[in-house]
Order: structure tokens, then sequence, then C-alpha cells
């Protein structure tokens, strides 16, 4: 089966982009998509329920700002959209779905450039997410993690780790936590494939940083330990536009 995530960077302007002519053509088993900046009377109605798929959408309060959306063809046996946390679970963050064999969130971690206030807010979040991950393993081991964790993880992540080691999205204490996620034995499926420089998902498009691919990898697909040997292939997609990310994704052979 083929999981895909993307950042579309507001979902109404990716459909203008033919992001629904993109996606049956792709056909995922299940696409997660991030910072959809949409509430449900703003969509057309085939974006809100793609043919053939099943679709969750866990809504921001706020109009135009956050929100995840997960597309899928089968059914899953239950679904969450919070961290069951106060204060966290207003700005649609995340979607976690249940299948027999496996749970798969879809997250949208915070940017923390705009102040340290909402950089603690965004290290927050992310302690609160693993927490919740942990919590939830108690009723299946198997768990996928995907989408923008808004972190590069290593130098070989972003294109000039020297001139951003005091952004946010590079500052150690972001990049401790990716190194604490790690620990728990969680395995970035992307460079478990791919050693290589210079494959990033996010560009700065107000530079032209794209064409001269000058980026960052900001988006991810972590799998528990005991589903890293059902990987088969790992992808990031930097030919699809229509967003400042692209698309990444991983073929794994479990049951859905």
């Amino acid at each position: 089966m083929r999981i895909l995530s993307w950042n579309v960077n507001g979902i109404r302007a990716v459909e203008r982009r033919g992001f629904l002519e993109w996606l049956y053509r792709e056909l995922p088993d299940i696409l997660c998509v991030q910072e959809t900046k949409a509430h449900p009377e703003q969509l057309s109605e085939e974006l809100n329920q793609p043919r053939g798929y099943h679709a969750y959408w866990s809504y921001p309060e706020k109009k135009g700002y956050s929100g995840v959306a997960t597309f899928t063809k089968e059914k899953p046996v239950d679904i969450h959209y919070d961290l069951a946390s106060e204060g966290f679970d207003v700005e649609g963050r995340i979607i976690t779905v249940e299948y027999p064999d496996f749970i798969l969130l879809n997250v949208y971690f915070p940017n923390g450039k705009k102040d340290k206030e909402r950089l603690k807010y965004k290290l927050d979040f992310y302690e609160l997410a693993l927490n919740f991950v942990e919590r939830i393993k108690t009723k299946n081991d198997r768990l996928i993690i995907c989408g923008d964790f808004n972190t590069a993880h290593e130098e070989i992540d972003l294109a000039n780790p020297k001139s951003h080691e005091n952004t946010s999205g590079f500052l150690p204490v972001e990049r401790a936590w990716m190194d604490k996620l790690v620990t728990y034995r969680y395995i970035d499926t992307f460079r478990h494939f791919n050693k290589e420089p210079n494959q990033y998902t996010w560009w700065d498009l107000r530079t032209g940083a794209r064409e001269r691919n000058v980026g960052w990898r900001l988006d991810y697909f972590f799998v528990s330990e005991n589903l890293l040997n059902s990987v088969t292939e790992t992808l990031i997609m930097p030919e699809v536009m229509g967003s400042d990310h692209c698309p990444v994704g991983i073929e794994l052979e479990v049951k859905i």
C-alpha cells in the first residue's frame, strides 16, 4: 500500500492548481494533508469528499489557519481528532486513524519562528504529541507518524545549516526532540533508505529557492521499529507543484 503526505499550504488554493487531478492520478491508499486553512463551508463538494475516499477533517477554530485532513480508501476502525489536551486542540493539528494492522497519525506540528512564546508552544506540542503516541501504543504498537514536523533534523536536511543554527526549525532544542523521538525507536524512513544530500521538501518561494533547490526537509514519515521491515520504498516528490512543500510518501506491505 502507498501512503502520501503533503503540506498543501491552503487546500482551496491547491485545488485550483490541480490537486484533485493529482490525487486521482496518484490514487494513494491514504493521503494525509496539512495546513488546509479551511472550514467545511468553504470547501467544494468534491474536495470535501473526493471520489473513492473516506475524508476526515480537523478544522481549526481560526479560519485561514492550520488544519489537517486524511483521505483513505478503506474506512478505519476508529478516528481521533485531538491530543486530549486543553489549549492544544483548537488549531486542528492532528488526525489519528486506526486500522487492524497499524495506527496512522497525520500531524501538522507548529512553527516556532514568530516569537519565544510560539517556540515554547511548539516544544510543548512536541512533548504532548510524543506522550500521546506512547499512550496509544497500548492499543496497537505498530505506528506511523507523518506530516510537517517544521524542523530539519540533521545538517544534511537543509541547504545552509551553518547560517540557520539560530533559526527556529533548526534550533538545537528542536533537533533534540527529533533525537528523542528516535530514542523511542521510531525510524525516519527516508533517511533509513536514502543518505544522499540535497533532498528537501520545503522551499522559500519568495526567494526562488525551489528553482535553486535551496531547501529544508521538514516533512517526514516515522514508523515504529516493528514496522520497518514492512517499508519497501520511501519517496520525496519535488516535481509536484502547487505548494511551498512537496509530497512525501512510503510504500509498505501491510493490510488495511
